[in-house]
């Protein structure tokens, strides 16, 4: 009997990826067919996880697959993962992706002055708090090159990475996903600055204790703990991590690990 085209993965499953000649004669129905005939299949062989990657062309697959038992993994722009557990065991497949990565950059310069913006949109939209740049990671950016990337966006000014002073987690924030924020120390290579005109209403080199003694950063406990760190850094006092560039062998790509 004809069944769906998979790979067998590291872990007892099997990965189905709807591409190629996958895409050019199926509909729902037969693929409901093929399914169940996969299912028995798999069964047979004892395999345990499955996994179904659709691509968003053939989204009208999806239904039959839910009927089948499968649910929901994680989406992309232009697929979306079902999963389902085979087996009579406790299931043991991986969860999606719990956490966002963002940063936040510390960027002093020969006067020890910071560099900071103002937002138009978000939370600090209007309010006249001055903060340090901040953004989200890419997927596939190291935290360094993202610190560096956000401080040129935001304020134009080219930096260089120096040390990561401190991160925090938190949960359920967006999307009910947990968040990393990683607070990194930058040395700017350029001084004038030029505000992105989509995101920064305003940039500019602020003395510390005027940004540190805001009211906002007066009522956070996080924030003057961070003003500690930084100020603690500043007087030699305190060393963050620095980035050596590295390899994993379960990687794809390059990585960095961070130590004193």
């Amino acid at each position: 009997d004809r069944i769906l085209v998979g790979r067998d993965d590291e872990h007892g499953g099997v990965i189905v990826e709807m591409e190629s000649e996958q895409r050019l004669d199926l509909d729902p129905r037969l693929f409901s067919s093929l399914l169940k005939a996969s299912i028995s299949r798999w069964r047979q062989q004892g395999k345990k996880g499955i996994w179904i990657k659709v691509p968003i062309e053939l989204v009208g697959l999806v239904q039959a697959a839910v009927e089948e038992g499968f649910y929901f993994h994680h989406a992309e722009p232009a697929y979306l993962m079902l999963v389902r557990w085979l087996a009579d065991t406790p299931n043991t497949l991986p969860a999606n992706a719990s956490h966002r990565v963002g940063i936040g950059a510390f960027v002093f310069d020969e006067n020890n002055q910071l560099l900071v913006v103002q937002e138009k949109s978000g939370r600090f939209r209007g309010s006249g708090v001055w903060k340090i740049p901040t953004g989200v990671v890419d997927q596939g950016e190291d935290i360094c090159d993202a610190a560096v990337r956000e401080v040129k966006e935001e304020t134009g000014i080219d930096a260089k990475f120096l040390e990561l002073l401190a991160f925090r987690q938190s949960h359920r924030a967006y999307f009910d996903k947990s968040d990393l924020f990683f607070v990194c120390l930058l040395e700017p290579l350029s001084f004038d600055i030029h505000p992105q005109e989509a995101e920064i209403e305003a940039a500019q080199w602020m003395a510390y204790e005027e940004y540190a003694a805001q009211a906002f950063n007066q009522k956070s406990k996080i924030l003057q703990l961070l003003a500690e760190v930084c100020e603690a850094r500043r007087n030699n006092r305190y060393s963050g991590f620095s980035a050596v560039s590295t390899s994993a062998d379960y990687s794809k790509g390059g990585s960095h690990l961070y130590l004193d």
